[in-house]
């Protein structure tokens, strides 16, 4: 743990290269163009003022940018998560949000130093990939809402029943269809901008998309609503001791372990992404846990939104053709100057494009191409990815991956445990079972069920010594087995004979 926290702290992320300079100061650029909508587009979808989410994108890119871990992969606040804040927010209310993201900060900060980092890479990904689909389905039911200018729903139950009366209430109130009008040309724009030639799609999409809804909106005298800007300092609000008192409810506690869970799987995830795109330095994933542990320690002190490493930005990154660290340093330099300096540009922005942009981001989260080769080759993952998702809808973000991880260990725990019975007749009547594999209490019903089904006027001779592995009820209910049958002989290792003389 020494080393790892030495190493930490010893990190120089930049390198003296004129070239890779440039292309740093470059490939910063777009990822700011491609932070900006989506920081403003998380914080208000969570219920939050939207210089909360510039806040967590400044503290990604100057604090955890300059960080070691992975090199290229960009943190910031994530669409993963914004459910999750919201129903914290509408639960404990905004001053408890900085608390819960503190001691999720401080958590991973702990997580990171005992070396836990790389265990995040044993989640199954089936797990993740329903969580990600379930966070995806709940953002773009409730995205639609505002996307309308209505009020969502609390629950994803609630938004499904309601979708009907939010159509007609869309097509028969004018104001109503202009947003929704935005919202849908934005999604547009973004769908259509993959489509055109490289050169242009230069400029990140979801920064074309936002700048020209707004552009349309102001020139036509649109009246839609639009963002609502405080300023930067204002939106600062740190715990009080108040709110550090709320750490005492099992409720807070249990959702503290959830953003944590939720925010270190999907950065540990991204890294592998990101290290898939790349030929440079490869993620050290217990310093890449640290690092975000300090980005939410800060965004928690600053009352701010949790952060995750972000796979749209980190890509971004990439493809600009980033060479160090500084780059992500960068984009948040940039962040901050627009924040200061230019904050009133973020009150033109019409909440109806923001919410397209999300609803766009919501449909990417759900691994659509994926469902069918993974029910094709691996049904039980395949299962375990929709029951999370659904659970999440139905519940909530914590109960859905709680469900997701123990299917995800009862299938694993099913498929391990193989057992192999089989019945031989030798001279005399005499009747041999032998059994091989993992004897677990999983196949139990079925071991003792063939058991059972054995002439009860035969002498039967037990074989236990090619099982590999036999826990104690199934020894136990063996051992019973054979106590019915009358005597029995029993030879270590393995129980050897069970009969009537």
């Amino acid at each position: 743990m020494l080393s790892t926290l030495t190493s930490f702290t010893s990190f120089t992320p930049f390198k003296n290269d004129r070239g890779a300079l440039r292309r740093d100061a470059l490939a910063s650029l777009v990822v700011f163009l491609v932070a900006l909508p989506l920081c403003v587009g998380v914080a208000v979808a969570s219920g939050v003022p939207a210089e909360l989410g510039l806040i967590t994108g400044i503290v990604g890119g100057l604090v955890v940018g300059a960080l070691p871990g992975s090199t290229f992969q960009v943190s910031g606040p994530a669409a993963g998560l914004t459910v999750l804040v919201f129903e914290a927010v509408k639960e404990f209310g905004l001053g408890a949000l900085g608390v819960i993201v503190l001691a999720t900060g401080v958590l991973q900060l702990a997580l990171g130093a005992l070396r836990f980092g790389r265990w995040f890479r044993a989640i199954s990904v089936a797990v993740v990939q329903g969580m990600l689909a379930g966070i995806g389905l709940v953002l773009v039911l409730g995205q639609l809402y505002t996307m309308a200018g209505a009020r969502q729903p609390g629950s994803g139950l609630a938004k499904i029943a309601g979708l009907p009366g939010l159509v007609a209430d869309a097509v028969t109130d004018r104001g109503r269809l202009t947003a929704c009008a935005v919202g849908v040309g934005t999604i547009a724009v973004l769908v259509l901008w993959r489509r055109l030639p490289a050169k242009a799609r230069l400029v990140p999409a979801p920064l074309v998309a936002v700048a020209a809804a707004t552009a349309v909106t102001a020139a036509a005298g649109l009246d839609i609503a639009h963002v609502e800007v405080k300023g930067l300092t204002d939106a600062i609000q740190p715990p009080g001791l108040n709110d550090l008192t709320s750490l005492g409810s099992v409720t807070v506690l249990g959702t503290v372990l959830a953003f944590t869970l939720i925010a270190s799987a999907e950065s540990l995830f991204s890294a592998a992404a990101v290290d898939r795109m790349h030929q440079g330095p490869r993620t050290h994933y217990d310093k890449e846990l640290l690092a975000q542990g300090v980005g939410n320690t800060v965004c928690g002190a600053l009352g701010a939104l949790p952060m995750t490493a972000v796979i749209v930005r980190s890509a971004a990154n990439v493809q600009a053709g980033a060479k160090t660290s500084l780059s992500r340093v960068l984009h948040g330099v940039w962040l901050l100057i627009f924040a200061v300096a230019l904050p009133a540009a973020i009150g033109v922005i019409p909440l109806a494009a923001l919410a397209g942009v999300l609803v766009h981001a919501g449909c990417k989260l759900v691994p659509v191409k994926e469902i069918g080769p993974l029910w094709r080759e691996h049904r039980g993952e395949a299962l375990v990815l929709a029951a999370t998702a659904i659970a999440i809808v139905t519940t909530s973000m914590f109960e859905g991956v709680v469900l997701g991880l123990l299917l995800a260990v009862v299938k694993t725990a099913w498929e391990v445990s193989h057992v192999h019975v089989e019945t031989h007749e030798l001279t005399g009547g005499r009747l041999v079972v032998t059994i091989t594999g993992n004897a677990t209490f999983l196949r139990l019903p079925r071991l003792l069920e063939t058991l059972e089904a054995l002439p009860q006027n035969r002498p039967v001779e037990l074989d236990l010594s090619e099982v590999r592995h036999l826990d104690h009820a199934c020894r136990t209910a063996l051992e019973g087995w054979a106590a019915q049958r009358g005597e029995v002989g029993v030879r270590e290792p393995r129980l050897i004979s069970a009969g009537r003389g």
